[in-house]
C-alpha cells in the first residue's frame, strides 16, 4: 500500500509553523521561484521578513557573509541583542570570528577523522535492522531513523551510551521546540519569555549546560575518552582552547543538530523506498560507484534543514526588491533543492544524478555544515544494510511530519518490512 503526503497549497504562510505539518509547501516554493524570488513574508506578531527561493541566489548570497550576516541568529525568529549574545553559538557569528572557532573544531570532522567511526556505524546499523525486522510492523522513525544517529551521538561525543536517549530527548527539545509532541514549552504557543536568553529559547539549554560542564569541564581526566569532545577540548595549532561559553553552547548544537537532521534524512529515505519501489529496487542492484551519488541524491530529497535566516547589513537591491539594512532575509535550502533551473525533474529521485549541487548542508558559504560526512556516512551504511536483509517495505498507514518552518522532516512512520 503505497501511502503519499503532500503540500499543495501555493501560497502558505512561511511564517507559520503549521504551514509545514502536512509536508514541505512545495507548491509554494515552486510559485516563488517562477514569480517572486525575492519574496516579502508578513508575520502577525513580528516584522516580517524576506525569502530567497532560488537556487544560484541562494548560493550566491551564501557566500556574502559581508552583506547578510548570520550575527543576528538564523532562525526566523527576530532576538534582541541581548538575546542574540546570551544564546548564540558559533553558527551565529561571521568571520572571522567563525572562522577562528571553526578551525578549532573542524579537525574533529573531516572525513579521515569521521572514517573511523565506519565499523561502528555498519555494527549498529545491523543491530538496530535486526531488531526492527523481527518486529514486522512497527515506527521506522522510532525504531530505525531515531536509534541509529542517538546511538552514534555518544560514541561520537565520547559520553556514555546509556546517556543517549537523554541527551537526544533535550536535542528534540532544542531543535524542534515548535512542536507540542518535543517539548512543553512550544516556542508560539506558550509564553517562553523565561528562557529567552537560552539557546532555542528553552529550559533544556540549561540542563545541557550542566551536562556538559560536569561532564567535562569539572573533570581532570576529559583526555580519557576518544571521542570528538576530546579533541575539541584540545588547543589548537597556535595553542588557543575553547572557553567555557563557546565550548557549553558547542556542545548544545552538537546534541541538538547532531541527531535530529539525520534522523530525519534516514526517515525521508525510508518513505521514498515504501513509496517508490523502483527506488528500492535500484538500491538493491546498486554497484559501489552508485552509493555515494544515491546517498546525496537522498539528501537532497530530503533536504531537512528548511532555512538559514541572515540579516541585511546595509541597504540592498535584488530582483527588482529593496531590502533595508536590519531586514532579515530567509534562504530557504529545501526550495534551492527543488528548483527546476538546476535539477533536471527536482520532484523525481535519480539516485545517479551527477553532477548533484545540493545546498542541503549549507553549501556555498563559510558555515558549511561540519557533520556533513558524519550524515553521509550513516544515512549511506543504513541503506546498505537494509537492502541486504529486506525484500521490500511498506508504509502501513498514514505518516506525520514535525511541527516546523526550521526543521522539516517525517516524525512517524508506521512500516512493516519483508525480509529475503
Amino acid at each position: 500500500m503505497a501511502i503519499s503526503m503532500s503540500n499543495d497549497d501555493p501560497h502558505a504562510d512561511l511564517a507559520s509553523h503549521d504551514s509545514f505539518v502536512k509536508g514541505v509547501p512545495h507548491a509554494t516554493f515552486r510559485r516563488l521561484r517562477l514569480e517572486d524570488p525575492l519574496s516579502w513574508t508578513d508575520e502577525g506578531d513580528g516584522r516580517g521578513f524576506w525569502s530567497l527561493t532560488r537556487h544560484q541566489d541562494i548560493r550566491a548570497f551564501n557566500r556574502r557573509y559581508e552583506l547578510l550576516s548570520s550575527a543576528r541568529g538564523v532562525r526566523i525568529e527576530d532576538q534582541s541583542y541581548e538575546e542574540y549574545m546570551a544564546r548564540r553559538t558559533f553558527q551565529e557569528t561571521d568571520p572571522p570570528q567563525h572562522t577562528h572557532v571553526r578551525r578549532k573544531v573542524s579537525r574533529a570532522f573531516l572525513p579521515d577523522a569521521i572514517a573511523k567511526f565506519e565499523a561502528s556505524v555498519r555494527a549498529l546499523a545491523i543491530e538496530i535492522l535486526d531488531r526492527a525486522i523481527a518486529l514486522k510492523e512497527f515506527d521506522a522513525v522510532a525504531e530505525i531513523a531515531r536509534q541509529l544517529p542517538m546511538r552514534m551521538l555518544g560514541k561520537v561525543l565520547g559520553t556514555p551510551d546509556e546517556d543517549s536517549n537523554w541527551l537526544v530527548d533535550k536535542g528534540d527539545q532544542l531543535i524542534a521546540n515548535s512542536d507540542p509532541d518535543y517539548t512543553d514549552t512550544v516556542v508560539d504557543l506558550v509564553d517562553t519569555h523565561a528562557y529567552r536568553l537560552m539557546p532555542f529559547r528553552s529550559p533544556a539549554a540549561m540542563e545541557l549546560f550542566d551536562y556538559a560542564k560536569e561532564r567535562f569541564l569539572d573533570r581532570a581526566d576529559t583526555a580519557a575518552g576518544n571521542g570528538i569532545i576530546e579533541t575539541i577540548l584540545q588547543p589548537n595549532e597556535d595553542g588557543n582552547t575553547l572557553s567555557d561559553e563557546e565550548f557549553r553552547n558547542f556542545f548544545c548544537l552538537l546534541v541538538a543538530a547532531g541527531n535530529d537532521t539525520t534522523r530525519y534524512s534516514i526517515a525521508s529515505s525510508f518513505h521514498a523506498l515504501a513509496n517508490q519501489p523502483q527506488v528500492f529496487r535500484q538500491l538493491q542492484e546498486a554497484s559501489d560507484e552508485i552509493w555515494d551519488t544515491a546517498t546525496d541524491e537522498l539528501i537532497r530529497w530530503a533536504s531537512p534543514t528548511l532555512h538559514f535566516r541572515r540579516t541585511a547589513t546595509r541597504d540592498f537591491t535584488h530582483h527588482n526588491q529593496c531590502v533595508k539594512r536590519g531586514d532579515r532575509v530567509v534562504l530557504w535550502f529545501v526550495s534551492g533543492n527543488r528548483d527546476e533551473q538546476v535539477f533536471k525533474d527536482p520532484f523525481r529521485i535519480d539516485l545517479r544524478r551527477k553532477p548533484n549541487p545540493h545546498i542541503a548542508f549549507g553549501q556555498g558559504g563559510p558555515h558549511v555544515c561540519l557533520g556533513q560526512w558524519l550524515a553521509r556516512l550513516e544515512l549511506k551504511t543504513i541503506l546498505q544494510e537494509l537492502v541486504k536483509r529486506v525484500a521490500r517495505i511498506e508504509q502501513t498507514a498514514p505518516h506525520r511530519y514535525l511541527r516546523s518552518n526550521f526543521i522539516g522532516g517525517i516524525k512517524h512512520l508506521p512500516m512493516r518490512m519483508v525480509s529475503r
